[in-house]
């Protein structure tokens, strides 16, 4: 299905005008009919059945604001769009097409609507709203989902999706209602990103495909996550006439039956490498040190009393908390 354009209907002032002058023209009519000494009944006829039916031009007449779009079909037929902002005139028994008119998403120009029930992420409205379709640029912020990362961690994360519509015939025609198709599309999309990643850098993990091990992660690389989620949700939803702009990670941490024992591991992880920081150090301090001494000649120590020192030494750089030295006034030996 491709997109049709209708460009010669802005006629809608000159039909306005035109029923209206109509109007008065057989309310003209019927005065000077009353006012003569023996009304006609044809003049008189002529008037109620244009009275009656002149007002039907009318339901062709639409008004479309800036960045809107307008469907139309004629028995079932598409007949073509009106895109652009104007007054326009159509065949009255045109009708416009929106399967998604009543939907509702957690989105830009569809948040804080009044009488609408919400199911999920979708409601409807009770009310009578308007099928133009909106051409400009939303956001979509599907609620957040639960899912495995590459390592079986249960992740909990959340995109928000900027996206529009570029081809209103694809959008009504190709899919049954395309707001719930792009909802659908980027919990899919989304899944099948994440769980190629790990949550945080882990080794011997292939997150390209290249078959190489390499240091992607959902922490560490927000950016690339997002530019492949974007890619996978565009390469679902080209059928549908839509563009999507951009997608953005905006939640993202472990699921809460996971998230105190990853806490304890991050904090050991820490603590670990703080400790080989310090270990590391530590023996190069003690290793100056012995150098020194041997350089100035200060003091002759036997291996059993440079083990000692060491040790000391040691105990002193590397523990948590100050030493409390214990000074020998007596002979060494």
């Amino acid at each position: 299905m491709e997109e049709k354009l209708l460009t010669q209907k802005k006629h809608g002032m000159l039909v306005l005008l035109a029923t209206l002058l109509l109007y008065l023209l057989i309310i003209a009519l019927f005065v000077w009919n009353v006012q003569r000494e023996n009304p006609s009944g044809i003049p008189l006829a002529i008037c109620i059945v244009i009275a009656v039916i002149g007002w039907f031009p009318l339901t062709g007449l639409h008004v479309l604001k800036p960045q809107e779009a307008l469907v139309l079909t004629l028995f079932g037929k598409y007949v073509g769009t009106l895109k652009g902002d104007g007054f326009y005139f159509v065949n009255p028994f045109c009708s416009s097409v929106n399967p998604a008119a009543r939907t509702r998403l957690s989105q830009s120009g569809d948040v804080g609507s009044p009488h609408s029930l919400t199911i999920g992420n979708t409601s409807t409205q009770g009310n009578t709203i308007s099928n133009k379709i909106s051409l400009k640029i939303m956001t979509l912020n599907n609620s957040r989902q639960k899912i495995n990362d590459c390592l079986g961690n249960p992740v909990d994360i959340g995109i928000a999706v900027t996206w529009r519509v570029t081809d209103t015939a694809k959008a009504v025609f190709n899919v049954d209602n395309y707001k719930e198709y792009l909802s659908l599309q980027c919990d899919s999309a989304l899944r099948d990103i994440v769980r190629l990643y790990p949550y945080d850098m882990a080794p011997n993990v292939d997150t390209t495909g290249d078959g190489v091990a390499d240091d992607g992660s959902l922490r560490g690389s927000s950016d690339v996550v997002a530019a492949r989620i974007r890619d996978e949700i565009q390469k679902r939803v080209d059928e549908a006439g839509m563009e999507i702009i951009e997608a953005r990670i905006t939640y993202l941490a472990y699921a809460t039956e996971i998230a105190a024992v990853m806490l304890q591991r991050q904090q050991a992880s820490a603590i670990i490498d703080a400790r080989k920081m310090i270990v590391d150090g530590a023996v190069g301090m003690v290793e100056m040190a012995l150098e020194r001494l041997n350089e100035n000649h200060i003091v002759e120590l036997d291996e059993e009393r440079k083990a000692a020192m060491v040790s000391n030494l040691l105990v002193v750089l590397c523990g948590n908390h100050d030493a409390q030295p214990v000074v020998n006034s007596g002979s060494l030996y």
